[in-house]
């Protein structure tokens, strides 16, 4: 994969946070620095947060001169926070080719939920979703994905990470992956792969290279419809990848004990919320150890879908739950912000408003 749009020098300077842990601590060698040095910078930069070079403090003075002539620490600028009624926060992010990206901080009592993007845009053109009208921009480098992560929780605490923001993370799934081992590198950001979760839209190939990684995150499918039918409408992958050749790879993946694949659900007044499209996923999913977040469509200007009466989502979750399936109504949660599921949007002629 090529990436010479994105470079890894800006007036000549080395972004640090580009390179991979192994290229990083090559590139020390190569500067004749201590090998152990670059273990150093990666704990200052991804543990300790620290955006600035004079912050080293275990760095000789030589050193640190070095380093501020050769390189820089890359951090996102915070272009915009947008704070909802309820208390989800949206961030704005700037990066450095000037893109701009969306992330939400999700707070629910003691659960600090941080869904991040992995894309600028989308290309998957699933027509209940927001996001997808700008299209897809550029993949984000892992860097970059991290980064929301580490410009957050410098001011917020965070218990989880989902990667469910922008984009398609098993589309970029090379940087996913190098984005996954950040976060989890004990020298790194030590976040816990238990509280990470990767959602797709039905990407089988990434869906197989993922159940194959040493780290073990979870894995959230976007499922949306109980026929091929009305998947093929809504959510063009299923053309690729129907239902038959996504739930088999749902089976096939890999799972600890007690762990379970989440199953996404956006319900659409008329379109996907018949008591018969519950108990066909009734079928669906039998065998398949998970559960199903249930979620009330998010209404947005122009939208051909609308948002099913309560009476009609109880229903639809009562069905499901009579059949022992485990299932839950995802409260809305930003819609005043625009941070809800499925409205994360940034094009241009939103960046001159």
């Amino acid at each position: 994969m090529c990436y010479l749009e994105i470079p890894m020098k800006t007036h000549e300077k080395i972004n640090l946070k580009v390179p991979s842990f192994s290229e990083l601590k090559a590139w020390f060698v190569r500067q004749d620095f201590p090998a152990y040095r670059s273990k150093q910078l990666i704990h200052w930069m991804y543990n300790k947060k620290a955006n600035r070079l004079d912050q080293l403090t275990d760095f000789a003075k030589k050193e640190r001169v070095y380093l501020e002539e050769n390189s820089y620490i890359g951090d996102l600028e915070t272009v915009r926070e947008s704070r909802s009624e309820d208390g989800t926060v949206k961030f704005l992010f700037k990066l450095e080719d000037g893109e701009q990206i969306e992330s939400v901080l999700i707070p629910d009592g003691d659960r600090k939920t941080l869904c991040v993007s992995t894309q600028a845009g989308c290309g998957l053109a699933c027509r209940f979703c927001l996001t997808a009208t700008g299209g897809l921009r550029r993949n984000l480098r892992a860097f970059e994905i991290v980064d929301q992560f580490i410009s957050v929780s410098r001011h917020y605490p965070i218990t989880n990470i989902v990667m469910m923001g922008m984009g398609e993370p098993l589309a970029n799934f090379q940087e996913v992956e190098e984005a996954i081992g950040r976060l989890t590198d004990p020298s790194a950001c030590s976040f816990s792969p238990r509280r990470i979760t990767v959602s797709t839209a039905g990407m089988v190939p990434g869906i197989l290279k993922l159940g194959q990684l040493p780290v073990k995150v979870n894995l959230a499918v976007s499922l949306n419809a109980a026929t091929n039918e009305i998947r093929d409408r809504i959510m063009p992958i299923n053309k690729t990848y129907p239902l038959e050749t996504l739930l088999e790879a749902c089976r096939a993946y890999p799972l600890s004990p007690r762990r379970k694949i989440f199953f996404e659900y956006v319900l659409l007044e008329r379109i996907n919320d018949s008591p018969g499209d519950a108990r066909r996923i009734i079928k669906l999913l039998k065998g398949i150890p998970c559960k199903i977040n249930l979620i009330p469509f998010n209404e947005f200007e122009g939208s051909e879908f609308r948002r099913p009466q309560e009476k009609v989502i109880l229903e639809f979750q009562k069905i499901l739950l009579d059949a022992r399936m485990t299932a839950f109504i995802r409260k809305t949660r930003g819609n005043d912000v625009l941070a809800a599921c499925g409205q994360l949007l940034h094009i241009k002629n939103e960046r001159s408003a």
